[in-house]
Protein backbone atom coordinates (compact mmCIF):
# COMPACT_ATOMS: atom_id res chain seq x y z
CA UNK A 1 0.00 0.00 0.00
CA UNK A 2 3.12 2.35 0.40
CA UNK A 3 2.91 4.90 -2.58
CA UNK A 4 -0.53 5.50 -1.79
CA UNK A 5 -1.38 9.18 -1.46
CA UNK A 6 -3.52 10.46 1.75
CA UNK A 7 -5.35 13.61 1.83
CA UNK A 8 -4.94 15.04 5.36
CA UNK A 9 -7.54 17.49 6.47
CA UNK A 10 -7.01 19.24 9.72
CA UNK A 11 -6.86 22.47 10.79
CA UNK A 12 -4.16 21.56 13.54
CA UNK A 13 -1.28 22.52 12.38
CA UNK A 14 0.92 19.97 14.86
CA UNK A 15 -0.76 17.00 14.10
CA UNK A 16 -1.17 17.44 10.33
CA UNK A 17 2.63 17.61 10.80
CA UNK A 18 2.96 14.49 13.25
CA UNK A 19 0.37 12.46 10.99
CA UNK A 20 2.62 13.37 8.06
CA UNK A 21 5.30 12.57 9.63
CA UNK A 22 4.08 9.11 10.66
CA UNK A 23 2.21 8.55 7.57
CA UNK A 24 5.44 9.27 4.77
CA UNK A 25 7.47 7.09 7.22
CA UNK A 26 5.31 4.38 6.38
CA UNK A 27 6.13 5.34 2.47
CA UNK A 28 2.68 6.90 2.03
CA UNK A 29 2.69 10.33 -0.11
CA UNK A 30 0.40 12.54 1.99
CA UNK A 31 -0.96 16.19 0.72
CA UNK A 32 -2.32 18.17 3.46
CA UNK A 33 -5.34 21.12 4.01
CA UNK A 34 -5.80 22.89 7.11
CA UNK A 35 -9.36 23.41 5.88
CA UNK A 36 -12.32 21.52 4.43
CA UNK A 37 -13.02 24.19 1.91
CA UNK A 38 -9.14 23.59 0.71
CA UNK A 39 -9.57 19.78 1.35
CA UNK A 40 -12.49 19.99 -1.14
CA UNK A 41 -10.61 21.16 -3.79
CA UNK A 42 -7.48 18.84 -2.96
CA UNK A 43 -10.28 16.08 -3.63
CA UNK A 44 -10.89 17.10 -7.00
CA UNK A 45 -7.60 18.18 -8.21
CA UNK A 46 -5.29 15.70 -6.49
CA UNK A 47 -7.15 12.57 -6.32
CA UNK A 48 -5.97 10.75 -3.35
CA UNK A 49 -6.21 7.09 -2.54
CA UNK A 50 -7.74 7.97 0.61
CA UNK A 51 -8.69 11.09 3.26
CA UNK A 52 -8.23 11.53 6.76
CA UNK A 53 -10.44 14.15 7.84
CA UNK A 54 -11.37 15.66 11.43
CA UNK A 55 -14.82 16.89 12.18
CA UNK A 56 -14.04 20.20 14.44
CA UNK A 57 -12.54 22.88 12.20
CA UNK A 58 -14.08 26.73 11.63
CA UNK A 59 -16.35 27.04 8.50
CA UNK A 60 -17.38 23.91 6.98
CA UNK A 61 -17.20 21.46 9.31
CA UNK A 62 -16.09 17.64 8.91
CA UNK A 63 -19.29 16.19 8.84
CA UNK A 64 -20.32 18.74 6.04
CA UNK A 65 -17.09 18.19 4.05
CA UNK A 66 -17.57 14.36 4.56
CA UNK A 67 -21.00 14.74 2.60
CA UNK A 68 -19.31 16.95 -0.15
CA UNK A 69 -16.64 14.35 -0.62
CA UNK A 70 -18.88 11.40 -0.73
CA UNK A 71 -20.86 13.60 -3.49
CA UNK A 72 -17.61 14.08 -5.61
CA UNK A 73 -16.29 10.21 -5.35
CA UNK A 74 -18.69 8.28 -3.39
CA UNK A 75 -15.63 5.75 -3.73
CA UNK A 76 -13.34 7.68 -1.78
CA UNK A 77 -12.66 6.25 1.45
CA UNK A 78 -12.40 8.60 4.08
CA UNK A 79 -10.85 8.17 8.07
CA UNK A 80 -12.91 10.52 10.24
CA UNK A 81 -10.44 11.47 12.94
CA UNK A 82 -11.61 13.71 15.78
CA UNK A 83 -11.30 14.28 19.53
CA UNK A 84 -14.80 13.57 19.78
CA UNK A 85 -16.52 10.25 19.77
CA UNK A 86 -19.93 12.04 20.02
CA UNK A 87 -20.23 12.01 16.59
CA UNK A 88 -19.73 8.14 15.92
CA UNK A 89 -23.44 7.98 16.13
CA UNK A 90 -24.44 10.94 14.11
CA UNK A 91 -25.88 9.66 10.69
CA UNK A 92 -23.84 11.46 8.63
CA UNK A 93 -20.70 9.88 10.34
CA UNK A 94 -21.34 6.43 8.76
CA UNK A 95 -20.45 7.29 5.09
CA UNK A 96 -16.56 7.55 6.70
CA UNK A 97 -14.74 3.54 6.53
CA UNK A 98 -13.75 4.17 9.88
CA UNK A 99 -13.94 6.56 12.39
CA UNK A 100 -10.84 7.33 14.85
CA UNK A 101 -10.68 9.15 18.42
CA UNK A 102 -7.25 11.20 18.49
CA UNK A 103 -5.14 10.51 20.94
CA UNK A 104 -1.25 11.46 21.99
CA UNK A 105 -0.63 7.64 19.94
CA UNK A 106 -0.89 7.52 16.39
CA UNK A 107 -1.24 3.85 16.21
CA UNK A 108 -4.76 3.30 15.71
CA UNK A 109 -4.87 5.71 13.07
CA UNK A 110 -2.43 4.56 10.99
CA UNK A 111 -3.38 0.91 11.68
CA UNK A 112 -7.08 2.24 10.75
CA UNK A 113 -5.48 3.71 7.16
CA UNK A 114 -3.55 0.66 6.39
CA UNK A 115 -6.71 -1.43 6.70
CA UNK A 116 -8.81 0.50 4.87
CA UNK A 117 -6.36 0.85 1.88
CA UNK A 118 -5.96 -3.46 2.38
CA UNK A 119 -9.84 -3.65 1.74
CA UNK A 120 -9.93 -0.98 -0.84
CA UNK A 121 -7.93 -2.89 -3.09
CA UNK A 122 -9.06 -6.22 -1.92
CA UNK A 123 -6.27 -7.34 -0.03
Amino acid sequence: MAGEKILIIEDNDKQRLLYREELEALGYSVIEAANAVEGLRMVEEEQPNLVILDICMPGIDGLEALTRIHNINPTLPVVINTAYSSYQDQFISWLADAYVVKSSNVDELLETVQKVLRERSGE
